[in-house]
């Protein structure tokens, strides 16, 4: 799907929010067989951030939350929808979302789930910005959160190095001044389900001694396949942007990819002929956080100063799903 329609939408406030635990490379040196020299070069990873025991999904969403309204001056009161995108939610049901709405106090506001894993965050916008323009709502706080540490299989090498846990929030609200949605570009490939996903937990197959033996309740992810994609769909996304919008690349100032693998964001640069700096990575610091990466950058980019209001911004993401996404504003 392809949009041209342009959401006079903006930013209002960015929040994010890392658990205080660090998990190293080198602590996973202690836990599987690897190395920090391997991990580094394959992935770009130094450490990630874990959850404690006590903290679910929506722990982390509503630090995140609360730090996003706080910027955008905007009270839980008079929060109007709560949009949390996660593929690992507190609960199959209720929605993550209504936990959020409770305990910020936020209780005007309409609160739901959107699942598109590691391109939740970015589908969310699209949705929340909708919203707005179409007048249902006056605002809308998007959350990606995440908890993928309790989904991984920390005896499993290729996949426990890369995930982490982490939340990052946006609130939107109609343009008050430049910021705009001005593109956006969104698909999947459900008949690719099998390179990155949980088999085991839903109604497919629920769960049972068999499932739990068999581990089917950890992510399970074709790491060589889903690079390949990835740098493909990614570079045709990249490609289509000055295409459909007129706008060169030349002239965005910020590139924000999801935080997959930093060999992933340097391939599409590469191909897209876009200097790396161009690009914002914090992969080493935080690891893959799925929906919660885009907004946690975004966050981490504004209060360093390398993204400014009119600046404009990519946004990039391919996930499981498979699913994929751009979208061009004006921050």
């Amino acid at each position: 799907m392809k949009s041209l329609c342009k959401l006079t939408v903006e930013i209002a406030g960015l929040g994010s929010h890392l658990p205080e635990r660090v998990l190293s490379n080198a602590d996973l040196e202690q836990m599987v067989d690897t190395s920090d020299g391997w991990i580094t070069k394959r992935t770009g990873i130094r450490e990630r951030r874990i959850a404690a025991e006590t903290e679910a999904t929506s722990d982390l969403a509503v630090v995140a939350a609360r730090n996003a309204l706080a910027e955008a001056g905007l009270s839980p009161a008079n929060v109007e929808a709560i949009i949390v995108t996660t593929c690992t939610p507190d609960y199959l049901f209720p929605a993550t979302a209504c936990l959020v709405q409770t305990a910020l106090g936020a209780d005007n506001a309409l609160p739901y789930d959107l699942e598109a894993a590691c391109c939740g965050f970015l589908f969310g916008l699209a949705q929340g910005g909708a919203l707005v323009v179409a007048g249902v709502t006056e605002n809308a706080l998007v959350i990606g959160a995440e908890t993928l540490s309790r989904f991984t299989d920390y005896t499993d090498r290729r996949s426990c190095i890369l995930f982490g846990d982490a939340a990052g929030a946006a609130v939107l609200t109609r343009s008050t001044g430049t910021g705009e949605i001005i593109f956006c570009e969104m698909g999947g490939d459900g008949s690719r389900q099998e390179l990155l996903m949980i088999p085991g937990g839903g109604s497919r197959r629920p769960p049972t001694h068999e499932t739990v033996d068999n581990a089917d309740h950890f992510m399970k992810l074709q790491g060589r396949e889903v690079f390949r994609c990835a740098v493909s769909k990614l570079g045709e996304l990249l490609v289509r942007i000055p295409q459909e919008t007129g706008i060169s690349l030349d002239d965005i100032k910020l590139i924000i990819p999801h935080q997959s693998n930093v060999r992933i964001i340097r391939s599409i640069c590469e191909r897209a002929g876009i200097p790396e700096e161009k690009a914002y990575v914090n992969i080493d610091r935080v690891g893959n956080t799925s929906a919660a990466s885009i907004p946690i950058a975004m966050d981490e980019a504004v209060q360093k100063g390398v993204l400014q209001r009119g600046d404009l911004v990519l946004l990039l993401a391919f996930g499981g799903g498979i699913t994929w996404g751009s979208m061009l504003l004006r921050y």
